[in-house]
């Protein structure tokens, strides 16, 4: 352990080493220059300091008041020939810790010095062990974090391999969503939120009977009265999680198919009552759903479809969503280009 001697006067430094090097494992590292011996110290963190009260330039308690700048918790006995208690109580109110009378007794010196030690020990031996404790907790959140993205994307890749013609469109849709995201200027955290719970979007098809779903024509009024219940299926899918996660896909599948005029599904809800992630992924869902193919319907240009995009701003989307969905547009285009229909993960590699 370091331990630090400053002392203007040599014999006392060389005295106080002596006696520090009785004590095991230690270090004496003695200063007679109070102002060099404080630069070092605010640069090595030492285990005990052990200063003089009166010194030219620099007066211990000065110098301990600088060094508790750094160091809060590092103990620091001063040694004083100085008995007046109003000194002593400034002393300990600049972070003193004990104090040693002068003539110095080897005996109580290397008792405190001991004790001090110890006491420096423990604190290090708490705080390395509250380290590895915070990391491990960091550990055992990734790995839940992990294990729900795991969950998320395969409930996701179930209810696409009901409809299999959609390909990579919830990989898109969820980097398109991210993109808007961004672009608002939504916290990093809410970017990667959206990204990981966007894909479960529409998983409440695994409730839609296979002959709505995968009907190659248009759909009749009464088939698409059942189509519109994934909404709701897929909120009561997720909605009884705990996790954030799932917690935020519910909501999402629950608001996907509202309209920013209140004629959408499945509740009417209209401008700023639709939760904003809905939002979001309104506009990234229909943008990607126009420009793939589907059973029912080739896939419409980017312009064709961007150009419905700007009209319905207002009507069936959030402005400003649009707006952010416009911007930097080229990204839409890489994304498109990154996560063809081959494309098998959701991530930002």
């Amino acid at each position: 352990m370091k331990v630090v001697i400053i002392d203007d006067v040599q014999i006392n430094v060389s005295l106080l080493q002596f006696l520090v090097r009785k004590l095991p494992d230690c270090d004496a590292i003695g200063f007679v220059d109070p102002i060099v011996g404080l630069d070092w110290c605010l640069k090595n963190d030492p285990d005990l300091l052990i200063v003089d009260f009166m010194m030219p330039q620099l007066n211990g308690i000065d110098l301990v008041e600088k060094f508790r700048m750094v160091y809060a918790d590092s103990p620091v006995l001063m040694v004083t020939a100085n008995l007046e208690a109003e000194v002593r109580h400034l002393a300990l109110q600049k972070g003193v810790t004990d104090f040693l009378n002068k003539p110095i007794n080897n005996i109580e010196f290397l008792a405190r010095a001991k004790n001090m030690l110890a006491l420096r020990q423990s604190l290090k031996k708490l705080s390395d062990r509250a380290a590895w404790l915070a990391e491990e907790v960091r550990l055992a959140t990734a790995k839940i974090v992990e294990q729900e993205h795991e969950t998320i994307f395969c409930l996701a890749k179930a209810a696409e391999h009901r409809d299999p013609e959609t390909g990579a469109h919830i990989v898109r849709m969820a980097h398109f969503s991210k993109h808007i995201a961004r672009v608002m200027g939504l916290a990093q955290d809410q970017q990667d939120l959206l990204l990981e719970a966007a894909p479960m979007h529409d998983i409440g098809k695994v409730g839609t009977p296979d002959a709505i779903l995968l009907k190659p024509g248009r759909l009749t009024p009464e088939e698409f009265t059942i189509m519109k219940q994934h909404t709701t299926i897929g909120y009561q899918i997720l909605a009884k999680s705990r996790s954030s996660r799932l917690l935020t896909a519910a909501e999402i599948a629950w608001t996907h198919h509202e309209k920013f005029d209140g004629s959408g599904y499945p509740r009417g809800l209209a401008g700023h009552a639709i939760p904003l992630f809905g939002r979001i992924v309104a506009v990234a869902d229909v943008f990607d759903a126009l420009t793939s193919e589907r059973p029912y319907k080739k896939a419409w240009t980017v312009e064709r479809t961007v150009q419905l995009i700007k009209e319905s701003s207002g009507l069936h989307f959030d402005p400003t969503c649009v707006e952010a969905f416009l911007f930097e547009f080229d990204t839409i285009l890489e994304i498109r280009t990154r996560f063809a229909d081959d494309a098998h993960a959701i991530s930002d590699n």
